[in-house]
């Protein structure tokens, strides 16, 4: 069984929380013999998992990894009727949000509504935008909200990875302002040390 340390994440949402840290320790080793950094990183048990599925492709992590997240879910047993992922911020040729997403809508029997929020502007990769007012900038007017499919739904937001809260607050903003959902709740794997 993985061990998690879930921890609640402030934001708009009615709820929300994040299972555990991604990172636990990296110590920088020094360069390769290419000029690369190099670390010795130590991951949360849920850190490591999502890192081999997101980094290494092993979809051996994805069924530990929804295991821990759909039994997070129902001791938490918020009301939900629909899981809508957040949109990813780098083309994949296969997802990890919505290959976890999927699984866990299935595990936890709600439907996966993918329609529910679009990515329509594009932005750079927030990881590299240290500013949370800069993030929020980037974000305005990023995402569109399909009212027909959220509206008065309870939804559960899903992301793999919780940083400064940044596009979890947008989507959340517009889900209410403009999808006109009963509420949200919030929901990712894990987050980052650093709130910036």
């Amino acid at each position: 069984m993985v061990n998690t340390r879930p921890m609640r994440i402030p934001g708009r949402w009615r709820a929300g929380y994040v299972l555990d840290y991604h990172t636990l320790s990296s110590v920088y080793l020094g360069d390769d013999e290419y000029g690369h950094p190099m670390f010795d990183t130590k991951r949360s048990e849920v850190g490591e998992l999502l890192y081999r599925l997101k980094y290494r492709l092993d979809k051996g992590a994805l069924d530990e990894i929804v295991e821990v997240a759909s039994r997070f879910v129902q001791d938490w047993n918020p009301r939900l009727t629909i899981l809508v992922p957040v949109p990813p911020s780098r083309a994949r040729v296969e997802q990890p949000v919505h290959l976890i997403a999927e699984r866990l809508g299935t595990t936890i029997g709600i439907p996966v509504r993918w329609d529910g929020v679009k990515r329509v502007k594009d932005i750079p990769e927030l990881k590299n935008v240290y500013a949370y007012d800069e993030r929020l900038h980037l974000l305005d007017g990023a995402h569109e909200i399909e009212g027909s499919v959220v509206k008065d739904q309870e939804v559960l937001l899903f992301d793999d990875l919780y940083r400064s809260g940044a596009t979890m607050n947008a989507i959340t903003a517009a889900l209410y302002d403009k999808g006109a959902v009963e509420d949200v709740y919030a929901l990712a794997l894990t987050r980052t040390r650093s709130r910036a």
